[in-house]
């Protein structure tokens, strides 16, 4: 098949220069809809536009209702229905400003990926990566050993797949509150969590590597999952996850426009979009043309794609890898299990403590989200039984009688339980109801090649 050439080979300083001469617009519309906030961008194009508008939509928090995307051109056009948290419109004057920024030709780009651990020293804080076999109380060694070097958390996420963890982990000095910058020092603890890593002699976790520049964590997360494929289901621990919670992905070519068509369904949560977009670029697809919906428990997603050469995809194996990388990029966030919220006075020392009752009491860690408010430490953990098991109510109560009623809560994860009704082929373009929808469809940009 022959293959496009795509505009976004332009060189870089052009790509800069078309973002001085016309700079992203970017408008916030609350008249138009009556449930949502319309956020409208208009800007130049260039790789990784799309990312870089999510990513922000990410970061804020906001709830993707709807999006409507195009970008085949020199000209990027997006629309975004979102609201907040709970569903309502917003009123910040400053979203419009931090998409601008974001989408201007100053904008950071990102790092290539790197190996199994890296620590990396920034301004306020270190930055520790690490990847590895999951088992259960790895999590627990290595906030341990992080308390034994004297290393305070102030903050990090951890993510499990398929068997394999991998986490950003940000540490400053326990006595100083400073980045840790000494060379010997990142060293040490380079060893030492490498040492925790290789316990069980997993061989993919042998390498070791310091990081440099910057990155946005949830995005390093999903590079690191990648580069270590947990998406391969060859691995030994590959269907212990429920299937009731698999998506449904479909990809297919459509020929009369040069495209690839990837199709996806699943329940519905926060960030969703931003894994999927993510993971497209990612793997080095270009999204031309998008809808997205999700209004309801389940979320529908359509990307028009084509490889950076500017070729749809061209073979049964790169058509069954997009699938396997789209599933676990949505799965890794889909934890099951009972969320515990610990919310106190943060401490040295602190996540050693509550991870190792978490251990004592045979409780594994599937997720977290450690973060530092001022004075507060505010942790997410989910968890489950330590051979994937549902846990008591007695375990739990156990657990918050030793750590302080009053300062974990339980809830159940409501993203867990809405599992996708798996059908035949679907297509967005069976869904299509609205006037913007129908126009945007005449068009042909949101054409569905079913």
């Amino acid at each position: 098949m022959d293959c496009w050439s795509p505009s976004l080979a332009v060189d870089d300083e052009f790509q800069k220069l078309a973002l001085r001469v016309n700079p992203p617009r970017v408008t916030v519309d609350n008249g138009t809809s009556r449930k949502a906030t319309l956020i409208k961008v208009d800007s130049a194009n260039k790789r990784g536009s799309l990312l870089e508008v999510v990513q922000v939509l990410n970061d804020l928090n906001l709830i993707v209702r709807r999006a409507y995307i195009s970008s085949d051109g020199e000209w990027f056009m997006d629309v975004f229905h979102v609201t907040d948290q709970q569903g309502n419109k917003l009123y910040d004057d400053g979203i419009a400003e931090r998409i601008q920024q974001s989408l201007g030709p100053r904008a950071r780009s990102f790092r290539a990926l790197r190996s199994s651990v890296g620590v990396q020293a920034a301004s306020e804080h270190t930055t520790i990566e690490l990847t590895g076999r999951d088992r259960a109380g790895l999590l627990s060694e290595v906030f341990a050993v992080l308390a034994e070097l004297k290393c305070n958390v102030v903050a990090g996420e951890v993510w499990t797949h398929n068997s394999r963890m991998a986490s950003v982990v940000y540490i400053t000095d326990e006595e100083t509150g400073k980045p840790i910058d000494d060379p010997l020092r990142l060293s040490e603890i380079k060893v030492f969590l490498l040492n925790v890593l290789k316990a069980d002699k997993d061989m993919r976790t042998a390498n070791t590597a310091v990081s440099v520049g910057s990155t946005h964590k949830e995005r390093r997360l999903h590079q690191m999952m990648y580069a270590d494929r947990d998406y391969d289901l060859h691995s030994a621990d590959s269907g212990s996850a429920s299937d009731r919670s698999k998506p449904f992905v479909t990809v297919e070519n459509c020929a009369d426009k040069g495209y690839t068509v990837v199709n996806l369904r699943c329940p519905d949560r926060p960030k969703l979009l931003f894994d999927t977009v993510c993971t497209l670029t990612d793997m080095q697809y270009v999204v031309y043309h998008a809808t997205v919906i999700a209004e309801g428990p389940e979320a529908y997603q359509e990307y028009y794609i084509r490889h950076t050469d500017g070729c749809p995809i061209s073979s049964e194996g790169e058509r069954q890898r997009v699938i396997h990388c789209l599933e676990a990029a949505i799965r890794r966030r889909t934890s099951e299990g009972i969320r515990l919220e610990l919310c106190g006075d943060d401490r040295a020392g602190l996540l050693s403590d509550v991870t190792r009752i978490f251990r004592e009491n045979s409780l594994s860690v599937t997720r977290a989200e450690v973060m530092t408010r001022g004075s507060q430490a505010v942790n997410v953990f989910y968890v489950t039984g330590a051979s994937g098991n549902p846990v008591t109510s007695e375990t739990i109560e156990a657990v918050r009688q030793e750590i302080g009623l009053t300062i974990l809560r339980v809830e159940e994860d409501m993203y867990s339980k809405s599992p996708p009704q798996e059908s035949g082929r679907f297509s967005l373009g069976n869904l299509f109801r609205t006037r913007s929808e129908k126009f945007l469809y005449n068009l042909g940009l949101i054409k569905s090649c079913s």
